[in-house]
């Protein structure tokens, strides 16, 4: 099974909590996690020629390192994330017909005041012993 995997920015309390929401209710082990600043997401981001030195955005990678890996980000990302979630979470794929562009907007004026309102995460999250396998890779 492919997992999903979450790229997120180690440094903030907003996509923290994200990854701990995500954790909670991941009850068919279908999500796998690593920090933006990470060698494991820098080598993904390379591979779409992306920055790996901007960590202002929430990215989903499906079928990661294999020929068809797909990259989402924003708005996009997190109701694919909601969607793998299944449950009543799967419901919020009827927000996909807001359009991208404004859905992204609402996205980038939460990530704009991001620290400002959930603040920085000065510490690497440690996972539990029972989740630590989902942690893909915690060096930066």
């Amino acid at each position: 099974m492919s997992h999903v995997v979450v790229l997120y920015d180690g440094e903030c309390g907003l996509c923290a909590r994200v990854v701990q929401f995500t954790l909670a209710r991941d009850k068919h082990d279908r999500f796998r996690y690593a920090a933006l600043q990470s060698g494991y997401a820098r080598a993904i981001l390379e591979r779409h020629g992306r920055a790996t030195d901007k960590f202002d955005t929430f990215l989903v990678v499906h079928h990661a390192g294999e020929p068809g890996e797909v990259l989402r980000e924003r708005s996009r990302a997190g109701l694919d994330v909601l969607q793998a979630l299944g449950g009543l979470w799967s419901l919020a794929v009827v927000l996909r017909i807001v359009p991208r562009f404004l859905a992204d907007a609402v996205y980038n004026f939460v990530a704009t005041h991001r620290f400002q309102w959930f603040g920085r995460v000065d510490y690497c999250l440690l996972p539990a012993a029972g989740t630590r396998q989902k942690f893909l890779d915690s060096a930066g």
